[in-house]
């Protein structure tokens, strides 16, 4: 069964184009959310992570920061 995965992301961000670049070779589904669009979306992230820095991985219902492409091989099952 596929996972739910959402990326929040900002236009100016590195990492997340590296983290989209990944889940797209790897074939993930996944939905990209701006976070520099509202601060609803940033307060919400400063909620679950404690800062508000992207790339956030939501992995069904599993919040990790940064791009960690062993730690999100293995949340995603990619092996």
């Amino acid at each position: 069964m596929a996972k739910e995965v959402k990326v929040y992301t900002t236009p100016i961000c590195p990492y997340c184009v590296t983290l989209k670049k990944f889940l797209k070779d790897n074939n993930v589904e996944f939905e990209e959310i701006d976070a520099s669009a509202s601060t609803e979306i940033q307060d919400l992230l400063i909620e679950k992570t404690g800062k508000m820095s992207v790339p956030v991985i939501v992995i069904d219902n599993q919040w990790t920061q940064g791009f960690d492409r062993q730690k999100l091989t293995e949340l995603l099952e990619l092996n």
